[in-house]
């Protein structure tokens, strides 16, 4: 008869073997070429949805597979394109895709033919089961409080309230954005206050435009954490990261804390630059979490940073502190 310390050997192994095995999920990066903003979505039966801007800044498109890798080789579709003239005509940015109640959201920024800078949010939606499939209506613009130039938006829940997070420009003086929260009476809807939880206060924030935005929300252990982008699309583009304690009240700004640093930043040794605009999703294992990040492998850019295509898509795990804070700059080979 085998003795129990044999077993637990076995059974210690097993554990460590499994640890080591979840730490070495890689991704074959980049996950998409010239695709930036990137936002996946993992849907309840395992499939994982690809939304992004295109450099084109003309039109929404999806792909979709069973892995995140799986989305490298995905066949894309166009669900959405810009209208010809008046509103959502010129500059369609981050494109987000949500499912709430049942239903496909996608918010997204737009431009108008005559203003091509006048940019505000708007939405589309549809009922079908798979995103790529269906029909996309129309929602119209998300209205806020103030109109001025706002974009980026995304949704989450908490104690069963729906919240929407947005850049927009609130400053006092000059152009550029902070990132604003309030609840959401539906969908497409805001209601109540309007908090400015964020705007541009460090160097690193403002190099060439003051700029808060892009935000991403992921919730752990008892605190939400908002991962933004900061400065410009160039090699300076990094990400801060807000937080706040699960059970006080999100719409006092006081209540949230940031980091007085950028948190994932441009990394020559791995010709990575200008890392932002991430979203967040769950690897196969359905635990270990994932962020999704676009960045460009050189440093120098002709002309105007967003008029340069070549933002990829990027995968990584994300990994932890012992304090219980995301770690985005560990080591790893992507």
């Amino acid at each position: 008869m085998r003795s129990f310390s044999f077993f637990l050997v076995v059974i210690m192994t097993f554990v460590y073997s499994s640890s080591i095995f979840a730490q070495k999920i890689e991704f074959d990066n980049p996950i998409a070429e010239q695709r930036a903003d990137p936002w996946v979505y993992k849907g309840d039966d395992g499939t994982y949805y690809l939304i992004a801007t295109v450099p084109e800044y003309d039109r929404i498109v999806i792909r979709k597979a069973r892995s995140i890798n799986g989305l490298k080789d995905a066949e894309e579709k166009t669900v959405w394109r810009k209208h010809e003239t008046g509103v959502m005509a010129s500059h369609i940015w981050a494109p987000e895709l949500h499912r709430i109640d049942g239903k496909w959201y996608i918010y997204f920024a737009a431009g108008e033919s005559g203003d091509i800078w006048n940019i505000r949010m708007y939405a589309l939606s549809n009922e079908a089961d798979d995103a790529l499939e269906g029909e996309w209506k129309e929602e119209g613009r998300i209205m806020t409080e103030h109109d001025s130039f706002s974009l980026d938006a995304t949704t989450f829940e908490h104690n069963g309230k729906h919240y929407m997070i947005w850049a927009q420009n609130v400053l006092d003086e000059g152009h550029g954005t902070g990132l604003v929260l309030s609840e959401m009476k539906d969908p497409t809807t805001l209601t109540g206050k309007e908090v400015v939880i964020t705007k541009p206060e460090y160097s690193w924030e403002k190099v060439k435009y003051n700029v808060n935005e892009g935000p991403a929300v992921i919730k752990r252990d008892g605190r939400i954490f908002v991962s933004y982008s900061a400065s410009a699309t160039n090699h300076n583009y990094c990400l801060g990261l807000l937080w706040i304690d699960e059970d006080a009240d999100l719409l006092d700004e006081k209540n949230w804390q940031k980091s007085p640093g950028p948190v994932f930043y441009s990394n020559p040794d791995f010709k990575r630059y200008g890392p932002g605009h991430n979203s967040f999703t769950v690897a196969q294992d359905g635990e270990t979490v994932v962020m999704i990040y676009h960045a460009r492998d050189y440093k120098e850019i002709e002309g105007e940073a967003l008029n340069d295509p070549n933002r990829a898509t990027r995968a990584r795990v994300v990994a932890w502190t012992k304090s219980g804070f995301p770690d985005f700059m560990q080591k790893q080979d992507d």
